[in-house]
């Protein structure tokens, strides 16, 4: 995964079920984010403007903030500002 750290979910289930997403947008996703949100266990969320489909990416990384673990379309948000 271009070196960067992932999970087998995210390996096996994500990109199986997800076939359109690029692992670029995930890992810019932490640098170029429109939103962050820490869970309670920890895992860090980012929204991000992906240009190319038009939509918000939501990447779910592990509390490392290293190891993506899960990223999809978020069809509810809106472009909330920090």
């Amino acid at each position: 995964m271009l070196g960067h750290k992932t999970t087998n979910y995210f390996q096996n289930e994500v990109l199986r079920k997800r076939p359109y997403l690029q692992v670029e947008w995930c890992i810019k996703a932490k640098i170029d984010f429109v939103k962050k949100e820490i869970q309670s266990d920890g895992r860090i969320k980012y929204w991000s403007y992906v240009k190319e489909a038009q939509k918000y990416l939501r990447t779910v990384y592990l509390p490392d903030n290293e190891t993506i673990h899960n990223a999809f379309f978020d069809r509810n948000f809106k472009g909330e500002e920090l």
